[in-house]
């Protein structure tokens, strides 16, 4: 296991160099953006750019950029430690705590042999059966974050410990890393195509509408429909390639997962307590938005009533290491994005990009911003972030460039969930596949990046194309 105390000094040099550099050039800033926003800049980029090196855990490293931003009085200390009451990182935390009643109870396991024996000849038909349950629950879930997180992680980890992948042995690449970062991916991608897939996917239906545009929750799928399917098929063959499994077939998997499961023997009460809680989850989840009940809201109620039965002890909550770290740098880096849009920074730049795009084809200037759109949320730790500081103003330039509204909005709409393939922090879902120990952060970012393009590609050429087909534009 890795020593958490090592400090690899050398690697603080580059993002001390940009932090100092950007801080250092306050003088010369550019016009109409203001110091607060400067320093903000300076002090998040060199927090990224320590979260590529690693000199710290990810945690420290959030750490030393929050005390470094109220020191300097970059953001008062209140409304730097206000960021961890953020009931979308609370989900993300508590998704952890249900994934722990999963595995304590064995159900995580039991669930993972059933489906291990019926699609598990081959590591790629798994894969698309658990990307296939995501796509299912997408349309009917309004939390990305309580999809993959709460529902479809908890199995993940149980089926890839269940065939020997572990990070706590240095097996993870066997099978686990690859099935953690397909759902992954499938979930960023059906996130994209329902309007009900992601918390912050209504709020760009509004700021549609406010815009004069009719995007509707039938035209959203229809939009999405092809571009999504073509992804979803594609970019597991691609992981395939670039990221394999050591274990690409498991031909005994069948007899061998019925042998586990004859072992572990009938159910027990504490792994039916925890199939009804997470029955009672799901079915609150996919009905919250309707009873005017919040996501994490039923987080909070599930891990209750596991603290009640005695499924999960208090005890099992603080040993659950990987969700307080993730609550404490996700946070960080949420505040973090948060005091950039909150300073003036985001809208400087997007006001930047519109000088540039004058007396282009309206398709040019389509690609240019989708792409301006996508690449931005380097800077963003949220997706309703993201959208609320981009979506009004970029989905504006497009039309007045002269991109049809409805293309405009259909595809801002869909890139605005794309952009959760960027990161380790680009989404709810994200630290806590990345929590898990499964993948390292450079495979995670290089493969990323690969799998980005292909969606963008995806998106500028089919999705196009099969929008003037119906009609789109």
């Amino acid at each position: 296991m890795k020593n958490l105390g090592v400090i690899h000094y050398r690697k603080f040099t580059v993002p001390l160099i940009l932090g100092i550099g950007i801080w250092l050039a306050t003088p010369v800033r550019p016009d109409g953006l203001s110091m607060a926003a400067w320093h903000m800049l300076a002090v998040f980029i060199a927090t990224i750019a320590a979260l590529i090196t690693e000199p710290l855990p990810i945690g420290a490293v959030a750490f030393l950029g929050f005390t470094f931003s109220i020191v300097t009085g970059t953001v008062p200390v209140d409304a730097a430690v206000a960021g961890f009451g953020n009931p979308s990182i609370w989900l993300i935390a508590l998704a952890f705590f249900l994934s722990r009643g999963f595995i304590k109870t064995g159900l995580g396991r039991r669930i993972a042999l059933v489906i291990v024996g019926r699609f598990g000849k081959k590591t790629i038909g798994l894969v698309y059966s658990i990307i296939g349950v995501d796509l299912i629950l997408a349309p009917a879930t309004p939390s990305n974050t309580a999809r993959a997180g709460g529902v479809i992680y908890p199995i993940v980890e149980s089926i890839s410990k269940a065939l020997g992948s572990d990070p706590a042995n240095k097996t993870e690449r066997k099978i686990g890393s690859f099935l953690m970062f397909s759902e992954y991916q499938g979930n960023v991608i059906t996130s994209g195509m329902f309007m009900t897939a992601m918390a912050g996917n209504p709020l760009v239906y509004n700021f549609a509408v406010k815009a004069g545009i009719h995007l509707t929750w039938t035209s959203w799928f229809l939009a999405a429909l092809v571009p999504g399917l073509v992804s979803l098929i594609l970019f597991p063959l691609v992981l395939f390639k670039i990221y394999p499994p050591e274990l690409k077939e498991t031909p005994n998997a069948k007899k061998w997962a019925d042998d586990e499961l004859k072992a572990q023997g009938p159910t027990t009460r504490a792994e039916k307590i925890m199939l009804g809680t997470f029955a009672l989850a799901l079915f609150l989840w996919v009905i919250a938005s309707s009873i005017g009940l919040n996501a994490t809201t039923v987080g909070f109620i599930a891990i209750a009533i596991l603290l009640v039965t005695g499924v999960l002890s208090w005890t099992d909550i603080l040993k659950e290491t990987g969700a307080w770290n993730t609550l404490f740098w996700f946070s960080v880096l949420v505040m973090m994005a948060g005091e950039l849009a909150k300073f003036g920074f985001i809208a400087w730049l997007s006001k930047g990009v519109d000088h540039y795009l004058h007396g282009m084809n309206w398709f040019v200037i389509l690609v240019i911003l989708v792409l301006v759109y996508f690449y931005l949320h380097y800077l963003f730790a949220s997706e309703v972030a993201h959208i609320t500081a981009l979506f009004p103003a970029t989905l504006a330039l497009a039309v007045a460039g002269g991109v049809p509204p409805l293309l405009a909005a259909s595809m801002l709409a869909i890139a605005g969930n794309l952009v959760g393939s960027t990161t380790h922090y680009a989404s709810g879902p994200a630290p806590i596949y990345f929590g898990s120990g499964y993948i390292k952060q450079r495979d995670w970012w290089k493969n990323s990046f690969i799998l980005g393009v292909m969606y963008l590609a995806i998106l500028l050429s089919v999705g196009t194309l099969w929008m003037k087909i119906i009609g789109i534009w």
